[in-house]
């Protein structure tokens, strides 16, 4: 089961501001990038799970976590049904992340208290997705959307906690347009834990950008 709660895992990504997402079957090099990333300072990851067996390379991941990373937050994204997320959580999941709002999720992750965060692109989604409970709404994907939607939608709603997906990069000036925007976090996969990266298993330069980037979002919310 998880080990933090729902609220202390919205309140982890809105004192990070970032939350890293990586994927990759094997396991070995699932637990160096999260090494780095903890390394770096990241408290967060979210494994996106769209591989076969990946549900085996979660389960590793977040025993090594769990062991050796107090404080790491493990969650899962790329979830799709209420099955899938009953199975992660099975396995310590903190927090689901679906591409899509689907009640059947709502429903799983609230009956275990385990925060989800639901793919959302339209103001009638976010509303519905509040109605439901979710504390963090996932803009997905964010580059359709970018910085003005985010500020349109917290005019209106400013108790809105939006993470915009896709279209967010590790660059001051890109990060700035998001957080100006009331972002409460962003979401970076391979803008962080690139391929390069990844093929270079250059974990050094994982953490040190984990790190500069860290520093970039603090300095924009001072």
């Amino acid at each position: 089961m998880a080990q933090y709660s729902r609220i202390e895992v919205a309140t982890a990504m809105k004192e990070s501001g970032m939350v890293p997402l990586f994927y990759d079957p094997d396991i070995e090099l699932g637990k160096k990038v999260l090494q780095a990333c903890y390394d770096g300072g990241a408290r967060l990851m979210e494994f996106t799970a769209r591989g076969d067996f990946a549900y085996e390379v979660f389960s590793e991941m977040n025993k090594f976590a769990i062991k050796e990373l107090p404080g790491m937050i493990m969650g899962v994204g790329s979830i799709t049904d209420a099955a899938a997320a009953s199975l992660y959580m099975q396995m310590g999941a903190n927090f689901i992340v679906t591409p899509s709002l689907r009640e059947d999720i709502a429903i799983a992750c609230n009956r275990r208290k385990v925060l989800w965060s639901p793919g959302c692109g339209s103001l009638t989604e976010i509303n519905r997705a509040e109605e439901m409970g979710c504390e963090i709404v996932k803009l997905f994907p964010g580059s359709t959307y970018g910085p003005s939607f985010v500020k349109a939608i917290k005019g209106p709603q400013p108790w809105t906690s939006i993470m915009p997906t896709g279209g967010v990069s590790t660059e001051a000036s890109n990060l700035k347009g998001w957080f100006d925007a009331g972002v409460t976090c962003v979401g970076l996969g391979s803008q962080l834990i690139s391929k390069d990266i990844l093929n270079k298993k250059d974990f050094v330069g994982l953490e040190n950008t984990v790190r500069e980037t860290l520093v970039s979002i603090i300095k924009l919310r001072n």
